[in-house]
């Protein structure tokens, strides 16, 4: 409907990647991040981009800088293999009140249907204060797949929105098209 109205959102989308950050080759990450979110929500979004080397210390403090500002919603890719310079999921941990382990189990279940390397994958999603931190993997396309899911697997950011109502964030729409959020009927709210 023309007339409704939906809460803004402030959404941090950060890169690791040592090569990228350096200007080795151009980063994909945050571009993928910020088409698929802009495709997904129809609330309007502020994103609030960093694109950093693979650092833990680094990629704790750009994390906890973003939920500082106001990002209820903050999403990394790249950095969650088990190579050495891997360390997005630690420093993701490093800064978290609780882990939400069941948004990490659907992307590899995601991801093992195109490649059995998916269960060297490492993404862990936390919440700190009123705000949900998910690790992606670091390809474009596989982004998509675990955000939107599969023709029979449903992709995490189903439960995105009420996960985030439940900690106390703005009520995130989804475009049922993209991706449809779920919710109890007792948690959906009128348009506005």
């Amino acid at each position: 409907m023309a007339n409704e109205t939906f809460d803004a959102v402030r959404i941090g989308i950060v890169s690791v990647s040592d090569r990228a950050s350096t200007g080795v080759y151009e980063d994909k990450g945050l571009p993928a991040l910020r088409d698929w979110l802009t495709r997904a929500l129809k609330n309007p979004i502020t994103f609030e981009a960093r694109l950093i080397p693979d650092e833990k210390e680094r990629i704790s403090q750009a994390l906890v800088e973003l939920v500082d500002a106001g990002c209820s919603l903050v999403l990394t890719t790249g950095g969650t293999g088990p190579a050495r310079r891997d360390v997005t999921p630690e420093a993701t941990l490093a800064v978290a009140d609780k882990e939400m382990p069941g948004f990490g189990e659907q992307m590899r279940q995601i991801s093992l249907k195109f490649v059995p390397t998916a269960i060297l994958s490492r993404q862990v999603v936390v919440i700190r204060g009123e705000s949900l931190i998910i690790n992606l993997p670091g390809q474009p396309k596989s982004i998509q797949e675990t955000l939107q899911g599969l023709p029979d697997t449903p992709g995490i950011f189903a439960a995105v929105p009420y996960c985030i109502d439940l900690i106390g964030g703005p009520y995130l729409e989804t475009d049922d098209a993209v991706c449809r959020a779920f919710r109890p009927k007792s948690a959906v709210h009128p348009p506005k």
